[in-house]
């Protein structure tokens, strides 16, 4: 954009062409007219002086040019107003559209016996979602809350959740717009066979005999049929669906594929639909926390994904997001005011009570990342703990 206080000041006049000198012409210079000190234009003038030597000029003398007083400059023009800025749009509200989300993902059960799906109606909420996650938190905290809605259709609410958690991942490891697309809608079907089992089978996952066990194993591959029958816009997506149980050591199904060959969205959506499994599993396993389900990934499932992603995960999810009420081992109360990303289990706490339960007269500030014999047990919340 051309500023106006780079423009040059100063209009140039052009010399009519009967007022110009012919090449032999010259003026004697005891008849020029005292030079100005005037300052230098910032322009060249367009008449240059003759470089003929005086022997050379006609015997017949000229009348002295004519100087025209010099036009007076121009006021500068005035500034060029700033072009205005346009308001920057606020962030989406988080829980209408979690809820719309979650209701269209409801409606998909109804769809799994048909050719046909609405892939424009998902991928415009993917891509709101996208922006939503790239302007706000708070989105991806409302899809890591562990309430489940009342009456809420559990793989629908799952998938709702690893869509939003495994966008808010891909982002975070330098996916673009078209991958986040690609991934969202694998992360809102990828779960759709399981529609096709009974009930039963999800009720009593920890306890599945050998011919249950082999019908849930089923579910990658029927979720992956269902949605290539569907006719995807990014047949990628199939393929991240029917992957997204293997593991990085071979250990998973239904092909035993190792980290090398496994589809790089299959492996964000394995490690957050693990992470979901445990802090809202589909039976009556009591849910664990955030931090704990954070330390279990680490501790017996860290062979079975990607380190990168674990740490993506643990920056993300924050363990203890600000305005957490957290008890730490001397007993004393306080509450997150911020994350330190580096240690996700060490945040700045505002200490608001002793180790006997007593309000202390002002907050005491602890960053726990410099306090090593300090540490979080656990949430305060159900049950008083």
């Amino acid at each position: 954009m051309v500023r106006m206080s780079d423009l040059v000041r100063g209009i140039v006049r052009e010399t009519p062409p009967a007022e110009r000198a012919a090449p032999a012409e010259r003026t004697p210079p005891a008849e020029r007219p005292a030079e100005r000190p005037a300052e230098r234009p910032a322009v060249a003038p367009t008449r240059r002086m003759s470089l003929s030597s005086p022997a050379e000029a006609p015997a017949q003398r000229t009348e002295p040019e004519r100087h025209e007083p010099p036009s007076p400059e121009p006021p500068a023009p005035e500034p060029a107003a700033p072009e205005p800025r346009a308001a920057e749009v606020a962030a989406e509200s988080a829980e209408p559209l979690f809820g719309e989300l979650l209701a269209f993902l409801a409606e998909a059960r109804g769809l799994l016996r048909g050719s046909g799906f609405p892939w424009g109606r998902l991928q415009a909420l993917v891509d709101r979602c996208v922006t939503a996650l790239a302007r706000s938190a708070d989105l991806f905290w409302l899809a890591n809350n562990p309430a489940a809605p009342a009456g809420a259709d559990y793989v629908a609410l799952h998938q709702a959740r690893v869509c939003i958690m495994a966008l808010r991942i891909g982002g975070g490891v330098g996916y673009d717009r078209a991958r986040l697309h690609a991934l969202g809608m694998a992360a809102a079907l990828f779960d759709v066979g399981l529609w096709q089992l009974p009930d039963t089978i999800l009720r009593k996952l920890d306890a599945l005999s050998g011919d249950e066990l082999a019908l849930w194993r089923s579910h990658p591959k029927l979720s992956a049929d269902i949605v290539s029958r569907w006719s995807p816009p990014v047949e990628h997506i199939v393929q991240t669906i029917l992957q997204h149980h293997e593991r990085e050591q071979g250990q998973g199904f239904p092909q035993g594929l190792h980290g090398p060959a496994i589809d790089a969205d299959a492996k964000i959506i394995a490690l957050v639909d693990t992470y979901s499994a445990l802090t809202l599993p589909p039976t009556s396993r009591p849910r664990l926390r955030p931090h704990e389900a954070i330390r279990d990934i680490v501790k017996t499932r860290n062979d079975q994904f990607p380190s990168a992603l674990i740490k993506a995960l643990l920056s993300e999810i924050s363990v203890f997001p600000p305005g957490t009420v957290v008890r730490l081992n001397t007993e004393e109360v306080g509450r997150v005011i911020a994350v330190n990303r580096n240690h996700p289990l060490r945040p700045k706490v505002e200490v608001l009570a002793d180790g006997k339960g007593q309000r202390l007269p002002a907050p005491k500030l602890i960053d726990l990342s410099e306090a090593p014999f300090l540490y979080i047990t656990g949430s305060v919340g159900e049950g008083g703990r």
